[in-house]
């Protein structure tokens, strides 16, 4: 459940930003928020990183509907990876899956994965301090 909180936080603090800079606004595609959960063999753990760090970085950089990206591995099973995805729109991310350096990774990582569990999330409400 920690890693669901500390996701949360990573959602309000970027909603709290867009809302702040005046680009939230009623007529814009709702964000889209998704929660892809990996495991990874673990003797392929390193190349996996580097990998996810590689594609991250580089949508981050090329795509301005890929909000932001915060990914995580469980402290007691490093193996056990969690992404929390943010889009400006769901036509964002469909945008995003077609991208030379998105299909890079699929194929780089194809080996590497052992399970993949994608979740579509919903913002329920926004708090922060």
């Amino acid at each position: 459940m920690h890693i669901y909180r500390f996701l949360l936080l990573n959602l309000i603090l970027m909603m709290t930003t867009l809302i702040s800079s005046g680009q939230a606004h009623a007529q814009q595609p709702a964000p889209y928020y998704r929660i892809a959960e990996i495991v990874v063999d673990s003797t392929q753990l390193t190349a996996y990183n580097a990998a996810l760090k590689e594609q991250m970085n580089t949508a981050i950089r090329l795509e301005p509907g890929v909000l932001a990206y915060t990914a995580l591995a469980d402290k007691s099973n490093p193996a056990h990876i969690t992404i929390f995805e943010t889009y400006a729109s769901i036509a964002a991310y469909q945008a995003h899956i077609q991208t030379a350096h998105f299909k890079k990774y699929k194929a780089a990582v194809e080996g590497m994965v052992q399970s993949l569990t994608l979740r579509d999330m919903n913002a329920i409400g926004i708090v922060s301090k």
